[in-house]
């Protein structure tokens, strides 16, 4: 909560100001029954038309007082509670973003998505009723009980029974309505999380007619949450009519008592009116206090989500050292290199050696499940080595500044991610200062030239995901994105697996011809999308079984002979 709260210094002004206003509008929504009392007593009782309309006139002066004060305090309130979140929601986003990839899988993306959106509100809506009714409803209610007693202290003597009961009806529902609320929020989450699955996931579910089970899955999550909210929905429905019995038998009771007050005149009629207002204002404000506190508890319970994952720490520190093309001739370099993913029981990769030279072109290939992209993904650093050490021109990763080193890279992930936007926007993500000359040359050694102008152009938009483009539109256009960069190590993993056999072929021949010195590492399935490389490396089960060109794997290496044989035989 205190990582939370802390941003609450950048709006010490706001947040004082708001209660403050509000206090006021208190006091002068105190000072209104008296008024009355007067108007019944003085005005009515003597029939003096002139007292009535000026006191009728000093109420509605005090109602537009009191609004203004209400506003100016709504104002403060919100700009300190909206202020707060929106820095919350930065520094969430910024931490986010500095995680390493170790942390974003464990922590999951529905979560962090829900931690951004759902907690950060729940956390806005709190802070702006804390700060127009935390202060405001006590001292109402205080306020009422010591007004009522200055008028006649034997008939609010209704008070002192009336307003305990009511805190503890109060109270007691609200106790066992916060540990149901929480477990109301859970089933929340994860039904946004079968929710986010099963969209995300549409086209798989259609493809083997699962719509049917989803949609039982869906029912259980939300019947599960639907069923709790009911639940605690009855019981919260139980406040307002206990509390409206109790405040009506306080308001029986002090009338009765009042009234053979005032038979005997030891109080006047506008007094008992007045003690009647001041009732009614504490029964509004001990309402408010508990919707309050339910409201607090959820935003107490959310900023302790938000909390935790700004706890999260992330497992790759990055280094100081720059990362340059200086003489060392290796562009990268593999020494004993083992991995192991977070909780896994065994390593994902073990004693991997090998280097790739500038230049040169290194295709990686294996079964499924034997570690191409872990393999690859060691060199960004995206994933830190549990054994040995990488090192990109001569420095290990570890020691490079993250941002220096990636800068120097350009990956094509195997899943072709675009972004919402036009087609120049996406191209320029890897050099946000690159010409239309310099992306219309990479867009054409991707061999994507036909997807620029059967689209109209650099300025044709991409829908979210790319998802008005076909897969195979989608891979070469990332790979442009890539090597607009003019990076010094290109990472293609499995990046042409939507493209046809002859457009995958003019790729690497289009790839072979850079004049940048760029040292390609290519992830594939294909024997014929490596099989021209300067040097294969053969995974199987996470070790390299084979290193070598093609020729010499054919003769050396019984699994790449195996995956050889099934594709070409």
């Amino acid at each position: 909560m205190k990582k939370v709260l802390k941003y609450l210094k950048y709006y010490i002004t706001e947040s004082i100001l708001g209660p403050l206003f509000k206090l006021l509008e208190a006091t002068l929504e105190l000072i209104v029954p008296l008024i009355i009392a007067a108007i019944i007593d003085t005005g009515i009782g003597s029939s003096d038309n002139s007292y009535t309309v000026k006191a009728c006139l000093l109420l509605v002066l005090l109602g537009a007082v009191g609004l203004a004060f209400s506003v100016t305090a709504q104002y403060f309130a919100a700009k300190a509670a909206v202020g707060c979140s929106a820095r919350i929601r930065h520094t969430l986003f910024s931490h986010v973003q500095s995680l390493s990839h170790t942390e974003m899988d464990t922590i999951g993306t529905s979560t962090l998505i829900t931690r951004m959106t759902s907690d950060v509100n729940q956390v806005q809506s709190g802070i702006n009723l804390t700060l127009r009714l935390l202060l405001r409803s006590p001292f109402v209610v205080f306020g009422a009980m010591i007004m009522a007693f200055s008028i006649d202290w034997r008939s609010a003597l209704s008070f002192a029974y009336t307003i305990p009961l009511l805190a503890i009806v109060i109270f007691a529902i609200m106790l066992v309505c916060i540990p149901l609320y929480k477990k109301v929020q859970k089933r929340l989450d994860r039904t946004l999380i079968t929710t986010k699955d099963n969209l995300e996931g549409a086209r798989v579910i259609r493809a083997f007619s699962g719509e049917e089970a989803e949609i039982c899955e869906f029912a259980k999550r939300n019947g599960e949450l639907t069923a709790t909210q009911k639940f605690v929905g009855r019981i919260s429905s139980l406040l307002n009519p206990l509390t409206y019995v109790i405040i009506n038998l306080g308001i029986l009771l002090l009338i009765h008592d009042g009234a053979i007050r005032v038979d005997s005149g030891a109080i006047t009629q506008g007094q008992l009116v007045a003690l009647y207002n001041y009732m009614l204002q504490v029964l509004v404000e001990l309402i408010k206090l508990a919707n309050l506190i339910i409201s607090v508890t959820k935003a107490v319970s959310s900023a302790g989500r938000i909390g935790s994952v700004l706890e999260v720490e992330s497992s790759i520190r990055s280094g100081t050292g720059k990362a340059t093309e200086n003489e060392c001739d290796t562009a990268v370099e593999f020494s004993g290199v083992s991995f192991a993913y977070k909780c896994a029981g065994e390593n994902s990769l073990s004693n991997i050696s090998f280097s790739a030279k500038r230049g040169e072109v290194i295709g990686i290939i294996g079964g499924t499940g034997s570690g191409k992209s872990t393999l690859v993904n060691l060199i960004p650093r995206f994933y830190d080595v549990s054994g040995g050490e990488v090192k990109v021109f001569g420095t290990d990763v570890r020691e490079l500044d993250t941002d220096s080193l990636r800068k120097r890279i350009g990956i094509v992930p195997q899943k072709a991610v675009l972004f919402e936007g036009t087609i120049r926007d996406n191209m320029r993500w890897g050099k946000p200062d690159a010409t239309d000359e310099e992306i219309l040359r990479a867009v054409e050694l991707a061999q994507a030239s036909d997807v620029i102008s059967s689209k109209g152009g650099l300025d044709a938009l991409i829908e979210e995901g790319g998802s008005n483009l076909s897969g195979g539109q989608r891979q070469r256009l990332t790979i442009a994105r890539a090597l607009v960069r003019r990076p010094a190590i290109l990472i293609l993993d499995d990046s042409s697996s939507a493209l046809d056999f002859a457009t995958d072929a003019k790729l690497r021949a289009a790839l072979k011809k850079l004049d940048t010195g760029t040292t390609v590492f290519i992830v594939s399935q294909r024997t014929s999308s490596i099989m021209h490389a300067d040097r294969i490396v053969v995974l199987d089960d996470g070790e390299a079984v084979g290193i070598g060109t093609h020729e010499e794997l054919l003769e050396s290496s019984a699994v790449y002979r195996e995956i050889y044989d099934s594709q070409f035989s």
